[in-house]
């Protein structure tokens, strides 16, 4: 699982999101570098695939079902986490919806639920993890805990017919920068990723069509990208070697972000 050479062992990770798409790739490229992860989301059936997937590859997974929507569900999540784990040493932040529309269209429903995955469900995952690594750094300065938002070249690049999308994305880059000054002396990185557009299951219909081969011309590279282009940056912050960096948005996007991307 992975072609890096990291050495994540010994390290307890929560992802969210992790039944489909970049986080379950995610959840198997950290089991692959040795990394004790955390998969959840809503639909366990999911869960316990992957969990079997991992363990089928030597690694480990253990499955809690979460909806990021709701706080006490969050709370439960991270709980559940480290009774059965340990100790969290990362939380990869990566559930979250695409809501598609126009403005004009969205519904006060449509809105709430984006925003409560997209950057509520994110805030509140990332405040809740963070109280338990500053007790950690205080009783001991060296323990680090690290946590990483999927963001999206959307955080800065209009992406049309994605308003809320953008909103969303936009929010949680400034988020990351907030956090990471807020935490910066009391043992929490915080860091985002910006990718650009990768085929999932999601969107591969649409980019094999006449359409969507039109606009992957208009890329600077005329590709999209793949889960895996994402996997040196992914472990290069989850790694000690990233001790330093706080506060960084990362564009990981093959440039697709200098051009327009719509």
């Amino acid at each position: 699982m992975g072609g890096m050479t990291t050495n994540l062992g010994g390290k307890n990770i929560l992802i969210t999101g992790t039944t489909s798409g970049l986080g379950r790739h995610f959840a198997l490229t950290l089991a692959g570098a040795g990394a004790r992860v955390a998969v959840t989301g809503r639909r366990r059936e999911r869960l316990q695939d992957l969990c079997a997937e991992i363990a089928g590859k030597g690694g480990y997974a253990f499955p809690i079902a979460l909806d990021v929507q709701d706080v006490q569900s969050i709370k439960t999540a991270v709980e559940t986490c480290e009774r059965e784990m340990g100790p969290l040493d990362i939380l990869i932040n990566n559930a979250g919806v695409n809501g598609a529309g126009r403005a004009i269209d969205v519904t006060p429903e449509v809105y709430d639920e984006l925003f409560d995955t997209n950057l509520r469900g994110a805030f509140f995952m990332a405040t809740e993890v963070a109280k338990k690594m500053m007790l950690r750094h205080k009783n001991n300065p060296q323990a680090i805990g690290r946590i990483i938002n999927i963001a999206s070249a959307a955080a800065h690049v209009l992406l049309p017919g994605l308003s809320l999308y953008n909103i969303s994305k936009a929010g949680m880059a400034m988020m990351t920068k907030a956090l990471a000054r807020e935490w910066g002396r009391q043992g929490v990185n915080v860091n985002a990723i910006n990718p650009g557009y990768i085929e999932t299951e999601l969107n591969s219909e649409w980019f094999h069509s006449e359409k969507g081969e039109a606009q992957i011309a208009t890329f600077l590279r005329r590709r999209l990208n793949q889960a895996s282009d994402l996997d040196g940056v992914l472990l290069l912050l989850c790694s000690d070697q990233s001790n330093i960096m706080t506060g960084a948005v990362l564009d990981v996007d093959d440039g697709q972000s200098l051009l327009a991307l719509g």
